[in-house]
């Protein structure tokens, strides 16, 4: 079960954080890293994907792109601004409607507003996501200490990334590091991995 009161906020203020999302800078560090990495041209998924930003750009790099979130207006604002790619509402950590695999697996800091008891459970699901031969793209904002709760009501959890990288067990890892992000100015964790063939 995600946090309802970090789901709560999305749904509430799904505008004003779309707005905030488009007017930041592009993510060009994690773009170049998904053209590096991503099976070109593979079926991909967008776990969290917001107001789809990233799932469009995907798809303007030739990805089968489908996204995926926990905010019905966020998912209508999604397919109103990005009408020619797939939204669906999905939730972590089952995402009990998606029933197939993947090529490219991307959750762009989304795991951090998830109770911290969920988050290795979230992981082994996005890891059930990628296919033979695919490729995991994970990231979140880093929380040191305790969890943290903003004004409006969304929920940053503390783990380790030994929780993640533990659901990955059999995973290659391309790239991992712990940086301050070009876009929000936020410390993120980013872990990508291949599923061995």
């Amino acid at each position: 079960m995600a946090d309802l009161q970090t789901e709560a906020a999305y749904e509430a203020n799904a505008v004003r954080y779309s707005e905030d999302w488009l007017n930041q800078p592009p993510p060009d560090d994690m773009y170049a890293l998904l053209v590096r990495h991503f099976v070109p041209g593979g079926r991909t998924i967008d776990v969290g994907c917001g107001n789809g930003r990233d799932a469009a750009w995907l798809a303007g790099q030739g990805f089968d792109v489908v996204g995926y979130d926990n905010a019905p207006a966020l998912v209508e604002l999604a397919r109103k601004t990005f009408s020619w790619v797939p939204f669906q509402v999905g939730r972590l950590p089952m995402l009990e409607n998606v029933d197939v695999q993947f090529d490219n697996v991307l959750c762009e800091t989304v795991l951090m507003h998830l109770p911290a008891g969920e988050v290795a459970q979230a992981a082994d699901r996005l890891w059930t996501l990628v296919r033979p031969g695919g490729v995991l793209y994970v990231s979140w904002r880093a929380t040191e200490g305790e969890d943290a709760r903003l004004p409006d009501g969304r929920l940053y959890s503390a783990f380790a990334p030994d929780v993640v990288r533990a659901a990955l067990h059999d995973g290659v890892v391309l790239h991992e590091e712990d940086v301050t992000s070009a876009s929000s100015g936020k410390r993120v964790c980013r872990l990508i991995v291949r599923r061995p063939v």
